[in-house]
């Protein structure tokens, strides 16, 4: 096991529509579909997909929508392993416009504090050269375990506003911190101060504006964002994450897996799946040497 994702798996309903609804009355929607969702199934999809060893654990409910998961990995090049959450799965309803935008509604929260066997988590974590983990309170858990045993650890703190305590134990264990730039008043004075704090790298997702790296020597790195026909914006962030963990395990630099990381990104989003079902480091080679004139170097 190379990579272990704890944490982050929901099934949930996706409501397609041209804008967001104004009033209070009925409205068509333009499509819809259920499907698998959340960040640590999207990161694990793209790990896997890349062809990096990735075992990946979350909370699912002894239900319906607990067994379409399962049932889905069981298709996938990952290591599927779970526990039962007495909530049931994780739910979400997500509303889409075709500007990309997103208003996610938790229909069914996950436990906060699952009682399982964090001994099992604690020993694959060590096991790993990476832990990921998203803010998902159960992963917390898993940190000291990971600082204990050396194990790299790679935190997506989304769009943390830089004040919520709830991050601080995720920020605090981060050796590699991914976030995003909602939220942040001022997000290069935020990855200073992380850098500062011993992180080291710390990489901040920009939308359509393309993404910036601070790396532990002070050196920032940008790259424009890649165009893709927008399908579904639904996991572009793990995907942009998973791209940038798979170059890094080969030791490229840190321009180049970002610029793996916007094109996974992008795939993601020219389809409605969390990882693009061509994703492959065939296609993402392919699409690498397509858009930049030259092949992925070292």
């Amino acid at each position: 096991m190379d990579v272990f994702v704890a944490g982050g798996c929901s099934w949930d309903s996706i409501v397609y529509l041209d804008t967001f609804p104004r009033e209070t009355e009925t409205h068509l929607a333009r499509d819809f579909q259920e499907t698998l969702g959340s960040s640590g199934s999207g990161k694990a999809l793209n790990l896997g997909r890349l062809g990096v060893d990735t075992r990946f654990h979350a909370m699912i409910g002894d239900d319906r929508y607990g067994e379409s998961i399962r049932e889905r990995f069981e298709s996938e090049p990952v290591a599927f392993r779970f526990d039962y959450d007495p909530n049931g799965t994780e739910r979400h309803v997500n509303l889409m416009n075709d500007a990309g935008e997103r208003i996610s509604i938790f229909v069914v929260s996950p436990t906060q504090e699952p009682d399982i066997d964090y001994e099992r988590l604690e020993q694959w974590t060590a096991r790993a050269d990476a832990l990921v983990v998203s803010p998902v309170n159960y992963s917390r858990y898993l940190l000291p375990a990971a600082v204990e045993a050396g194990t790299a650890v790679w935190a997506d703190v989304h769009a943390y506003d830089g004040e919520d305590p709830y991050y601080d134990d995720f920020l605090e264990a981060a050796d590699y911190l991914f976030m995003s730039e909602e939220g942040m008043a001022d997000y290069r004075e935020f990855m200073r101060e992380q850098i500062d704090a011993g992180r080291q790298l710390v990489v901040c997702t920009r939308g359509s504006d393309g993404a910036v790296a601070l790396t532990a020597d002070g050196e920032w790195i940008e790259v424009p964002a890649a165009e893709f026909d927008t399908v579904d914006t639904n996991g572009a962030g793990d995907a942009f994450f998973a791209g940038y963990l798979y170059g890094h395990r080969q030791g490229l630099s840190v321009e180049t897996n970002l610029r793996l990381g916007t094109l996974a990104g992008g795939l993601a989003v020219s389809s409605r799946d969390l990882a693009h079902p061509d994703l492959s480091p065939d296609r993402l080679a392919d699409e690498y040497e397509r858009r930049y004139g030259e092949p992925v170097r070292r």
